[in-house]
């Protein structure tokens, strides 16, 4: 190699050592920020394609209650005003002010619903009774213990009470399926008293809610008599439509509700 090159190769080299020197520790702090990202999981991909986005709905600016834990460690609430755009249509209403609950508040401290629950349906009846559908997450990600259970439930009751005057009474489903206990304690057989005097539901959102209950009640025949859905719903349609009132909860058909 000619020797007059030899200065110039150096330098380059030594160029190149002080440009990975200043590079490599900006790389290495963002790829320990990437390591530090939780994944995102199943549930929460679905919560984004299921959940209703307020700006996207239509509705006057409302200033919603929604309950979270107070924070006091004793399973009180709290409850949190917050600007939406809620429509008038019961059903709708409350997934939109369900899904913000479900969304959590600013301090992740105060959740009472785990973060990766899905509402996957939610619809009413003519008699008040609501039914909220949520994914698999709130039962097994919700901690176990007559407390924590309790101010998840209540949390979810409470905010219907303030902001759905046509809900009596609240029904909870996981995954299409009636269970025992929502994590080992609260009693999920039975139907929750929301408000001891409702708004009357009118007729056009009693209808809206109509595809929805049949399919609930058809997965509700099936629990209950093992048979398919859509044989047990030809059976009887009529009968189906009752058996997800308060008298009869989804699932266990047979079984008498326990009120408050």
């Amino acid at each position: 190699m000619n020797r007059r090159w030899l200065p110039w190769l150096i330098s380059a080299l030594a160029l190149a050592v002080i440009v990975a020197g200043i590079y490599f520790p900006i790389l290495r702090k963002r790829l320990r920020q990437a390591t530090q990202l939780p994944p995102q999981s199943e549930e929460q991909a679905r919560r984004e394609l299921t959940q209703t986005t307020p700006a996207t709905t239509s509705g006057p600016m409302t200033k919603a209650r929604l309950f979270w834990s107070s924070g006091a460690g004793d399973g009180s609430l709290m409850p949190v005003t917050v600007d939406l755009p809620l429509t008038n249509d019961p059903t709708m209403r409350a997934k939109q002010v369900l899904n913000t609950l479900l969304a959590g508040p600013v301090n992740p401290e105060l959740r009472t619903l785990p973060p990766d629950a899905v509402l996957l349906a939610f619809y009413m009846l003519q008699d008040g009774t609501a039914i909220a559908d949520f994914s698999e997450a709130l039962a097994t990600n919700t901690p176990s213990g007559i407390e924590s259970e309790q101010m998840a439930v209540d949390s979810i009751s409470k905010t219907l009470e303030a902001n759905v005057p046509q809900v009596r009474w609240l029904k909870i489903l996981i995954h299409g399926q009636e269970v025992d206990t929502l994590a080992g304690h609260l009693d999920l057989t039975r139907t929750f008293l929301v408000n001891a005097k409702p708004a009357p539901m009118t007729a056009a959102s009693a209808h809206a809610s109509a595809p929805a209950a049949d399919s609930a009640n058809q997965s509700a025949s099936k629990s209950a008599s093992g048979k398919p859905a859509s044989t047990a719903a030809a059976q009887s349609k009529s009968a189906t439509q009752q058996s997800l009132t308060p008298a009869t909860p989804p699932g266990k058909l047979t079984q008498p509700v326990k009120k408050p």
